[in-house]
């Protein structure tokens, strides 16, 4: 049924009208003709209506969002976003989310879960946008300087973005000089807050306690759960709209926590 909607949706309905009408008059005629060419049309009407596919026909962005993996990343800091773009792919199949990491080596995140790149660094896959997760690992990557220069030489027309502590692997690229940025607002027993621990990576960035700071090619999301509102507000920076957003949220039953979370955005663009 998936693909017969995207084949109604697309170029081809001028066709398919045309073969249906041929057929018509091949066996139809008078008036139960006209009659059963505009039911016809009116089953394409509805499938054009309530084809998904078509909230995101005007999207001027393709997506391709890439998500840095490492020994230690939170889990849902990477697997938020990931299941947002995983959801938002089945009413816009055109839609791209993968793994990356340093190598094509299996990469083992907190707990123990292992997962596999689908790029390295090295490959450079072309993005839209760039997602860099928190977890203990970050206490390491912000000294890979293959991570530091890759995330130093992504084109100006791809989004930057980070989750809880990825923002210190920004911080230390020299992306969030004197820019309102965030991270993790909570913190362990005997620990740092990882938002006041951002300053020791860049003196200049400004801490903002928002759950999600966009200040235009870098996004930052505050600690862990913030990758949800990350994932959503992407794809509003990718250009969908309202009614497509929604309906991922409804599908993965998050409608009235995105309601009240939201609006937990600061933006300096």
């Amino acid at each position: 049924m998936s693909n017969l909607r995207a084949f109604l949706s697309g170029g081809t309905t001028g066709i398919l009208i045309t073969v249906l009408a041929s057929i018509i008059r091949m066996f139809g005629n008078g008036k139960m003709k006209i009659f059963r060419l505009c039911a016809i049309l009116f089953v394409i009407f509805l499938f054009n209506q309530f084809n998904p596919c078509l909230y995101a026909e005007d999207k001027p962005i393709p997506v391709r969002v890439g998500i840095y993996v490492f020994e230690g990343a939170e889990v849902i800091d990477f697997a938020a976003p990931y299941g947002v773009f995983a959801v938002a792919r089945r009413l816009d199949p055109s839609i791209e989310v993968f793994l990356i990491a340093d190598t094509m080596r299996s990469v083992t995140a907190q707990a123990g879960l292992t997962v596999l790149p689908k790029y390295s660094l090295d490959d450079k896959p072309n993005m839209s946008a760039f997602i860099i997760p928190g977890g203990i690992g970050t206490r390491t990557e912000v000294f890979n300087q293959r991570l530091i220069d890759f995330v130093k030489a992504l084109p100006k027309d791809t989004i930057v973005t980070s989750v809880c502590t990825g923002s210190w692997i920004l911080a230390q690229a020299g992306l969030l000089d004197n820019l309102p940025a965030t991270s993790r607002k909570e913190a362990g027993p005997n620990e740092m807050v990882p938002l006041e621990r951002l300053k020791l990576f860049c003196p200049t960035v400004k801490p903002n306690t928002a759950r999600v700071v966009d200040v235009g090619r870098i996004i930052t999301a505050g600690g862990i759960s913030a990758g949800m509102e990350l994932g959503f507000y992407l794809l509003e920076r990718h250009g969908y709209d309202e009614k497509f957003i929604s309906e991922v949220a409804r599908i993965m039953e998050y409608s009235k926590a995105r309601e009240a979370l939201k609006n937990d955005l600061y933006v300096d663009k």
